[in-house]
């Protein structure tokens, strides 16, 4: 068993992964910048240690920093969270190359699930099905040639990266050409590698995952499925779970599919398997993501299960032998950021001088933020998640109103708790009518504007 865990990452999820080493009595090493040196998880760990400035390139992404800290404190495993660089294979390696267990998969498989051509190959060659796409591509007249290929219109996604950045659409061929320099361009500012891939675009799909945790003796037990289909720019908004598309023969597939694919690549550790779902029901592989998911909590209420616990313990090299959990009741969460909707989301950091946070049966606050907290302006803008559970979506979504109506932050910044409020209202989503843009197409403009 691990004696002590040092958390490289920051905010919510390094206090959620701080509560859960304490129960499962483990020490805790908070690593944080100079911008974060009065951040909750600093106050909840045993132990904290600066590890430099603000910037993220100085400190949550410095790796030398941060085994450092993890040489200084004894700590015997890492857990990198979510972000920063809880997908970076070379972390992986490092950690493991210093004696420091990496709390997730092996770097082969975080490389082989982090090249998306890659990652699609592995998934066709399972017999997942796949979106008709292109192998990566540095060539801008090759990325045009094949979406002409397979017809317009297109999407043109970074091959080594993620949350939405080096993603464009491709509507047709005029302007085609721009919009994939762009896109390229993106790709090579975001992730140091200007390859992008090519996938047929599947017209108003719903996003689907699936959660699953695998040990090293090829156990894999599937959470559930989360629907994910709320987004704007790619970044989801909402999540819960069950999918209120998803029907029992459907559920199957997509386990069997995600189990396919873990069980091919010896997957160890939580993982995400993210799929496409189209309105007839027909399923497509787009990504595994190999870490835990921001959205993670949904899944925990509604299997009954510590996700971070059994992650840990699967690192532990415990031997997870756990049949699918049934799925008890729904549950949606609502990801409550700092910033102002009502101007295109801009990051609105500032100082809480008063908050107030909701509770009750069926309601669970995750968050590292306090009365008298400073936000950064340094860092994703997240600053809470809100968690309802009922038996039914319509008593869940009747709970996350009632909820919301009571978490009151006030201080010289603006939340998207208001934004949530109208979100819920709104027709489409109580009748569960969701796709990947409809938020963008259809609600965002009533709720701005009202």
């Amino acid at each position: 068993m691990f004696k002590k865990i040092l958390i490289a990452n920051r905010g919510e999820i390094a206090v959620r992964i701080i509560r859960t080493c304490k129960e499962l009595g483990i020490k805790t090493v908070a690593v944080y910048s100079t911008a974060d040196k009065d951040s909750l998880p600093v106050f909840l760990a045993d132990e904290a240690i600066c590890i430099g400035s603000e910037r993220p390139a100085a400190s949550y992404l410095n790796i030398p920093a941060i085994i450092s800290a993890a040489e200084v404190s004894g700590a015997d495993a890492i857990h990198p969270g979510y972000g920063f660089l809880s997908e970076n294979p070379g972390f992986a390696e490092v950690c493991r190359a210093c004696g420091v267990e990496f709390i997730g998969p092996s770097s082969e498989t975080m490389v082989a699930m982090g090249d998306k051509a890659q990652a699609r190959a592995i998934a066709q060659k399972a017999g997942i099905p796949v979106v008709p796409g292109s192998e990566a591509m540095k060539d801008p007249a090759k990325v045009l040639e094949f979406a002409r290929k397979i017809g317009f219109p297109v999407l043109v996604k970074a091959a080594h990266g993620g949350g939405g950045r080096g993603m464009r659409v491709v509507e047709t061929e005029e302007g085609a050409e721009e919009t994939i320099r762009t896109a390229m361009t993106e790709a090579e500012a975001a992730f140091g590698n200007g390859e992008v891939y090519v996938e047929k675009l599947i017209l108003n799909p719903r996003h689907i995952e699936i959660q699953l945790i695998a040990d090293k003796y090829g156990n894999v037990t599937i959470f559930g499925e989360r629907e994910c289909s709320l987004q704007r720019r790619h970044q989801k908004v909402l999540e819960e779970s069950p999918s209120p598309f998803v029907d029992e023969t459907l559920r199957e597939k997509l386990y069997e599919a995600a189990r396919k694919l873990a069980l091919a690549i010896k997957y160890e550790g939580a993982g995400t398997v993210e799929f496409l779902v189209d309105k007839d029901k027909n399923f497509y592989f787009i990504e595994m993501n190999t870490r835990i998911q921001v959205e993670h909590p949904v899944s925990e209420m509604v299997t009954g299960k510590d996700l971070i616990a059994l992650q840990i313990k699967a690192a532990e090299g415990e031997k997870l032998e756990m049949a699918d959990p049934k799925l008890n009741g729904h549950a949606i969460e609502f990801r409550i950021n700092a910033e102002d909707y009502k101007r295109n989301f801009r990051p609105s950091p500032g100082k809480i001088e008063k908050l107030l946070l909701p509770g009750g049966f069926g309601v669970r606050i995750d968050t590292h933020v306090y009365e008298g907290y400073s936000i950064p302006p340094y860092y994703d803008s997240l600053i809470a998640k809100l968690i309802v559970h009922g038996e039914t979506r319509e008593e869940t979504i009747i709970r996350g109103k009632r909820a919301l109506s009571e978490f009151f932050i006030e201080g010289n910044l603006k939340t998207t708790i208001p934004f949530h409020l109208k979100l819920v209202e709104d027709e489409d989503f109580v009748k569960g009518n969701l796709d990947t843009k409809i938020l963008e197409d259809k609600i965002l403009d009533k709720i701005v504007s009202n």
